[in-house]
């Protein structure tokens, strides 16, 4: 029987709960309520707590404050995703009450939760039911209650596991989207997988396994999305390589790709290699970038190849780092794709960090990137909702003064900074910007990644699909009928702008082909097609 939880036995509970995401992340991401290649719920929870972890690894003490306070604070720093900022303010709340603690009774977990509960609510401008907030405070009301009579933590923890667990089964008759899409929330799964864990410790089964570096500087890196200034001169490889692998070969097979991703960490680190044998998408820093494109042409084409020499963006960081504070506002803009990052620095945004959908940066990547601009007021486009809530928590780790604009896309983010205006104040200017955001209607082309039902529409693996900000909007087998059929969602009377960004497969060709067509059908608007470069979107579309 396990009447209390020292510090030793709370680090071995995260760890495992830590490992045991880890090793469900896929299926996590699978919950995706739309079948587009970018679920990545899973992920970020995971990266979330990992960071946590990692801090916690760093800590040399089991006393339950310092535990917690390394929980706390590892947590924030790795935050992305929605479900990975509230996964931290979980875990912030639940070590406000450890932090109090010798050892943990049932009662006082079961105030952790309640506590985590709260804070992560607060945290979410307007909470939605059948998500994970949902889910922690049905397993913290239940824990309330049982704590009174449950002094055993096997028996509690496995309690308040089953509570979890039906109101998670419960969550599509609370959100109807995941009704339609037949899946539970993903936020809410990911939530019982890191518990699950944690009741593994509890019963001795701790058949997990989980490795963590003995060094400050353990990340998941293959999720880094920005340098550090202090390590980066010393940095054993050079050249951060990415490019896409397209048109396998006949010969190649699922086996090639994992064997590929073995070549590669021999010869470098930061390696990412995902996909199937429709794509696959690297990244990796290497001083041979030479070897990783060879071993690449085996399997098949290369398409999206860029090779950075961080050791000079590390010396022209250093210069701007230099002249910090010589301007009186600055900006900093999310997005995915080399010529989405030249429209935003065109537009003279001073630090891109490279992110989106599959792609989170965490609270601490914005943070960094805020830190390298030179002035200390600083305006942060998120462009995506799933990255606002890591921007906003990324306030707490820097000195500066923070505006974050809730940008959900790039046509928004670039929207709003047309409207910057420098000669007026900080209060109009968020007036202009926040208000610049609501005359974009934003739309995108992907293909669906599973077979499903959602909006009305009954979608097949594989087919062409067309979303705006909320909902899919058209669907066929052809990128073009598609696109046709989610810009006339997306026009209405008052439309006068089409700007379409290409990327991911579409060439110069076939968007000026779409540009042509559009323009022959929307004779009241005005048609551009831009070349983004993002990866994931065939096209993401704007309409103004």
């Amino acid at each position: 029987m396990t009447k209390t939880i020292n510090g030793a036995t709370f680090r071995k509970m995260l760890f495992a709960g830590c490992s045991n995401l880890e090793k469900n992340k896929k299926y996590v991401d699978s919950l995706n309520v739309f079948p587009v290649p970018d679920g990545d719920t899973g992920t970020n929870t995971f990266l979330t707590l990992k960071s946590a972890v990692n801090e916690i690894n760093n800590c040399t003490s089991n006393n339950l404050e310092d535990l917690s306070n390394a929980l706390a604070k590892g947590a924030l720093r790795g935050a992305r995703g929605n479900s990975g900022v509230i996964l931290s303010q979980i875990l912030k709340g639940i070590s406000q009450v450890t932090k109090t603690c010798t050892e943990i009774t049932t009662k006082q977990f079961a105030k952790a939760l309640k506590e985590g509960a709260a804070i992560a609510y607060q945290a979410v401008t307007k909470p939605k039911e059948g998500t994970i907030l949902t889910v922690i405070r049905t397993m913290a009301e239940e824990a309330g209650s049982a704590c009174k009579k449950m002094t055993d933590f096997e028996d509690f923890m496995k309690y308040v596991i089953e509570k979890g667990e039906e109101i998670l089964q419960k969550t599509p008759e609370m959100l109807p989207v995941l009704a339609k899409a037949g899946v539970i929330d993903a936020g809410g799964r990911a939530l019982m997988v890191i518990f699950e864990g944690f009741y593994k410790v509890i019963i001795n089964d701790e058949t997990f396994e989980f490795e963590m570096n003995d060094t400050a500087n353990a990340v998941e890196k293959d999720k880094e999305f920005h340098v550090n200034l202090e390590t980066l001169a010393d940095i054993e490889f050079g050249y951060c390589t990415e490019f896409m692998i397209i048109h396998m070969f006949k010969k190649t097979t699922e086996s090639d790709i994992d064997k590929l991703k073995e070549k590669l960490m021999a010869i470098g680190d930061s390696v990412n290699c995902v996909g199937d044998l429709s794509l696959v998408k690297i990244h990796v820093h290497t001083n041979e970038p030479n070897k990783a494109l060879g071993y690449a042409l085996e399997l098949g084409e290369l398409y999206n190849v860029k090779i950075e020499n961080m050791r000079e963006q590390n010396r022209e960081l250093r210069k701007l780092a230099e002249t910090k504070d010589e301007k009186p506002f600055g900006m900093v803009s999310v997005c995915a794709g080399d010529g989405l990052s030249a429209v935003f620095k065109d537009l003279g945004v001073d630090y891109i960090i490279e992110g989106g959908q599959t792609m989170n940066p965490s609270a601490d990547d914005i943070a960094k990137a805020i830190d390298l601009v030179p002035s200390k007021n600083v305006y942060v486009f998120p462009n995506n909702k799933n990255i606002i809530l890591a921007a906003e928590q990324a306030k707490a780790l820097t000195q500066k003064q923070v505006y974050v604009i809730p940008t959900t896309s790039v046509p928004q983010g670039i929207s709003a900074i047309l409207a910057f205006n420098a000669e007026v104040d900080k209060d109009e200017n968020l007036q202009t910007m926040n208000e610049s955001c609501k005359t974009v209607r934003s739309g995108a082309i992907t293909n669906a990644v599973r077979t499903t039902n959602v909006d009305g529409f009954d979608i097949k693996e594989g087919e062409i699909i067309g979303l705006d900000e909320s909902h899919i909007r058209a669907k066929s087998a052809s990128i073009d009928n598609t696109l046709e059929d989610l810009v006339n969602a997306l026009v209405n009377e008052d439309s006068v702008n089409i700007t379409l960004f290409y990327g991911a497969g579409i060439d110069e060709n076939q968007a000026m082909a779409m540009q042509d067509k559009l323009a022959e059908k929307f004779t009241n608007c005005e048609v551009t097609a831009i070349y983004g470069g993002q990866p994931v979107y065939y096209y993401i579309v704007s309409v103004e």
